[in-house]
């Protein structure tokens, strides 16, 4: 009996190995996998990994914008309506630590050749500085000491947390690959042209040493193996900042206050009811988040602290929200992807993971090769302003559509006559056109039609908005409980960076929806 049985143990083994080996296609009846029928690949990779610091945010429909009175009488997030797809995001914002070790890989990789690009991506912080303030001991140790290494940071400019995005991308992937053998992990020569880029690995460009690459499945590869591609599934997507949409959604923690698909109680912070202080009988009437109570009060009074911080805090301290979540709001705002406009939600806008901020790019190819930078080693891109004949989109840069471009201002699409727009020049108003040919060419020309007073002196601004400007949300440290509201939203230019402003990391959801 001991013998039949291990017998029909390895007869099912063998055919499961058999039917695995053998799995077909449904469409056409031919092998998988099988270099005889073609070579065919499917990978066994079907579920999106999370990725190292990311918890998954359940997506849905939520009311977006303002749920209670608009204090400042701004207008500017108006309620409505949208769906958001599930994604990741941080579980905290990204700690000094976090972003010293981006500073400290890339002064290895560009330091020597390249000291410009590790320069341009330290933290300013002399952010910290106050006319009337004494803060030079942030200054010179917020950053640095390890002290701070579990707090946020600070004096990091929206560029430069889209370059970190980019970063630890590339940084996660590369480990996937190391791990599985497929690359060899050399930081004796690390130098910028040959580090591990994701996109260039993907398009074939990669400069780096290889170990052991697949096997090549294709009969007319002649046995030579590959490199791994997207549709193995292997790779993570990229990070990236969270759009205003997902922001809102996911500080608002809405998983943990629905009931048979109904949303019990329009949230108004990403805690449940309308106080900043806990209702918890263990902690009750400790502040749920770091924030300012009142002019001069930032941390209430000694041997009676109420938030316990006056300026930033450790990014777990508080209660996180019902996704995980921690400090979605106080501690710091944060930057999110979209470019910043009053109306949020303009009419024929999308309500379906809605963003601002669209430029469509492609890669830039010479004698039929991805052309690669060799100052970074990075993929050369260009606007895809030669894809005319859509429907979808007629142009890259899609960042004023709806307001302010071409298509929503005043146009005479039967005359074909121009845009127009009165400036003031002195005592006199002279009438600017805008032809469509020019437009097409320099869309940014209707922007500053749109927001500036004189377009001969750009220096004369009469308006803070431009394609330059980002979306900020949630409060800080430095505001009163009104910016902790989830609906609450404002701007920051894009290259400019304070000592209020950090930001965590977002990630596409790829394949289902809903938590297993």
């Amino acid at each position: 009996m001991k013998k039949l049985s291990i017998a029909s143990l390895l007869f099912a083994a063998v055919l499961v190995i058999t039917s695995c080996s053998k799995q077909k296609s449904a469409t056409t009846g031919w092998n998988y996998n099988d270099p005889e029928w073609g070579g065919f690949e499917v990978s066994e990779y079907n579920e999106q990994i999370t990725a190292p610091g990311l918890v998954f945010i359940e997506g849905g429909s939520f009311t977006m914008g303002r749920v209670s009175d608009d204090a400042r009488y701004q207008w500017n997030n108006v309620a409505h309506n949208v769906t958001v797809s599930s994604f990741y995001m941080d579980e905290t914002e990204v700690t000094n630590q976090s972003y010293r070790e981006y500073v400290y890989w890339m002064k290895r990789a560009y330091g020597e050749e390249y000291p410009e690009r590790v320069r341009a991506i330290y933290p300013d912080t002399n952010a910290w500085r106050d006319k009337l303030a004494w803060r030079e001991g942030f200054v010179d140790y917020y950053f640095q000491s390890p002290i701070y290494d579990q707090y946020p940071v600070v004096g990091v400019t929206w560029e430069q947390a889209s370059k970190y995005c980019i970063w630890r991308t590339d940084r996660v992937n590369e480990k996937i690959l190391v791990d599985k053998g497929i690359i060899v992990l050399d930081l004796t020569d690390l130098r910028g042209e040959t580090a591990f880029q994701t996109d260039v690995y993907l398009a074939g460009q990669y400069r780096g040493e290889s170990k052991t690459e697949l096997e090549n499945l294709d009969p007319s590869a002649g046995g030579e193996p590959r490199q791994v591609r997207r549709e193995d599934g292997i790779l993570v997507p990229h990070y990236r900042l969270p759009t205003e949409a997902e922001w809102e959604f996911a500080a608002l923690g809405l998983v943990g206050n629905t009931y048979d698909e109904r949303i019990v109680e329009h949230k108004t912070y990403p805690w449940a009811g309308s106080s900043v202080r806990s209702a918890n009988k263990k902690y009750y009437g400790q502040f749920l988040a770091n924030f300012k109570r009142s002019r001069g009060d930032a941390m209430g009074v000694a041997g009676n602290l109420n938030d316990g911080w006056d300026y930033t805090c450790p990014v777990k301290w508080y209660f996180p929200n019902d996704y995980g979540l921690y400090n979605m709001a106080g501690n710091v705002s944060e930057w999110c992807m979209d470019v910043y406009r009053k109306d949020q939600n303009p009419i024929g806008g999308e309500d379906q993971n809605p963003f601002r901020g669209n430029v469509y790019r492609t890669p830039t190819y010479i004698d039929e090769e991805i052309a690669i930078n060799d100052t970074t080693g990075s993929i050369i891109y260009k606007n895809v302003d030669d894809d005319l004949n859509r429907r979808n989109y007629r142009q890259a840069d899609n960042i004023n559509y709806l307001d302010g471009d071409y298509a929503s201002n005043i146009y005479d699409y039967n005359s074909k006559s121009g845009i127009t727009d009165w400036i003031a020049s002195g005592d006199d108003e002279d009438q600017v056109v805008v032809s469509e040919d020019s437009y097409l060419n320099n869309p940014d020309s209707v922007t500053n039609m749109m927001y500036r007073r004189n377009l001969a002196d750009q220096r004369n601004v009469t308006s803070l908005l431009s394609n330059k400007v980002r979306v900020v949300k949630g409060g800080s440290w430095n505001d009163r409980s009104y910016w902790m509201q989830a609906g609450t939203r404002r701007f920051y230019e894009q290259d400019r960076s304070t000592s209020w402003i950090g930001f965590r990391c977002a990630m596409d959801r790829l394949g289902p929806r809903a938590a297993r």
